[in-house]
């Protein structure tokens, strides 16, 4: 039974939906903590998992065969996250996903999810609008490391989430960026001198 709080939650998030497919969606769909740290998406996962976060933080990573980190992407409240391989490639995930903060997710396993949206011409093109989303995020990464600098990468993800310096480590946020820490205080330096003038 949902509750005063899940329901304002529900008509905000999904406020294009009529009453039937917003309470299908809702009994579909739950909530998951996870505490900081904690993986949500392992490698080789086939998964399908979809999620909004309501609060907190998801970093996706993959592993160098010297065991370095590099950071793909960062979602934050108010986002979706789901393992690109295994929505829209139905492949295991290739990469790992975890929470840099206590994270509170609503989630849908969007597998068993597919009968519903089917079913529903809302449900079925809010599905499209998120895949849309998913690969429209992948272009404007892979943009973005082809168009503009390091410097201008970095002032695009201070503009996206203005405390993303005060919840993502330097060296996560450097690798999201293609470049090395040392590089990233640089950056900030260099911004920082000319504010001052």
């Amino acid at each position: 039974m949902l509750n005063a709080a899940d329901i304002n939650f529900y008509l905000s998030v999904f406020r294009w939906l009529d009453l039937k497919d917003m309470m299908d969606l809702a009994r579909l769909a739950h909530t998951k903590e996870l505490k900081a740290g904690e993986i949500y998406i392992q490698p080789g996962s086939t998964s399908q998992k979809l999620a909004y976060i309501k609060t907190g933080l998801i970093r996706t990573y993959s592993l160098k065969e010297n065991g370095d980190e590099v950071t793909l992407m960062l979602r934050w409240e108010n986002q979706f996250v789901a393992s690109f391989d295994s929505v829209i490639l139905a492949k295991p995930s290739r990469f790992i996903y975890q929470a840099l903060e206590a994270t509170t997710l609503v989630e849908v396993d969007y597998h068993k999810a597919k009968h519903i949206i089917g079913q529903s011409p809302e449900l079925s093109a809010a599905s499209h609008t998120f895949l849309l989303h998913m690969l429209g995020d992948a272009m404007d990464r892979l943009e973005g490391f082809v168009l503009l600098s390091p410097e201008e990468r970095y002032l695009k993800l201070v503009h996206e989430k203005p405390d993303i310096n005060n919840r993502v480590p330097d060296k996560y946020l450097a690798t999201l960026l293609g470049i090395a820490p040392g590089s990233l205080s640089r950056i900030r330096k260099r911004i920082a001198l000319q504010h001052k003038r």
